[in-house]
């Protein structure tokens, strides 16, 4: 089976102004070709709120860092009040954007039908989807984690994906922000599992509190294809080793 490169995309959320994302931007760039971070072994992304897109797109320009979307609507355009489409995404520079996020499942109720929708719209606009699935903590415990996960995926992700326009970021969702992490048999063996679940050579990435301290030993699983990353990503210092750990691994 061929190897699948790594990737790292750095979650920003609802974080920053022009000037700290600029200055994070910077920072970033200069830090990876300087290490020679990236290349053959591991691609590297970033998803700014929408207002920072075109500001840190430009900034990231020819260094070989991707741009992503941390949501978007279903539709091209159209009367959707302070929504964003993917056209408006591909046409500020993004190539990926984030789907199903937890935080937009529990937090703004959308369902498996509206991230199917969703990823539907993503690749209408030639973007490559980013989909989000994980459990609760009380899922977990009650042993239905791998159902619920399988059933996230069923609903949401549609029958034409491929390698090339689907990427799966499991993030157990007591694991986002929280500091705690899934162990290295539980992520293994769910990764596993959602394997089963997708076209052959779709990356699937952890997310949930990954950190330059437990990055090397998440990387080093075989089934996982990268991270992908909320709080780490916003200090250059730690996405950085993230993204070393990662071209190294």
């Amino acid at each position: 089976m061929a190897v699948r490169t790594k990737l790292v995309a750095g979650n920003w959320k609802m974080n920053g102004l022009r000037e700290d994302g600029a200055a994070l931007a910077r920072a970033l760039v200069q830090r990876m070709v300087a290490a020679g971070a990236g290349g053959p072994g591991c691609r590297l992304l970033v998803c700014p709120p929408a207002t920072l897109l075109t500001t840190v797109g430009g900034l990231i320009a020819g260094s070989g860092i991707a741009l992503g979307g941390q949501d978007c609507h279903a539709a091209a355009k159209g009367a959707f009040t302070g929504d964003i489409s993917p056209e408006m995404l591909a046409d500020a520079g993004c190539t990926h954007v984030i789907l199903g996020h937890s935080e937009r499942r529990h937090g703004r109720g959308e369902d498996d039908a509206a991230v199917h929708q969703k990823i539907l719209g993503a690749w209408r606009a030639g973007l490559t989807a980013i989909l989000c699935v994980g459990e609760t903590m009380g899922q977990r415990e009650a042993g239905t984690a791998v159902d619920i996960v399988a059933s996230q995926l069923a609903g949401s992700m549609p029958s034409e994906a491929v390698p090339d326009n689907l990427v799966v970021a499991y993030e157990p969702v007591w694991a986002i922000g929280t500091g705690l992490t899934a162990t290295l048999e539980d992520i293994a063996a769910m990764h596993a599992a959602i394997r089963t679940c997708l076209p052959a050579g779709t990356r699937i990435l952890y997310g949930g509190s990954v950190n330059p301290q437990n990055a090397a030993s998440i990387l080093g699983i075989a089934a996982v294809d990268g991270a992908l990353v909320g709080g780490a990503s916003l200090e250059v210092d730690s996405f950085a080793a993230l993204c070393l750990t990662a071209s190294r691994s």
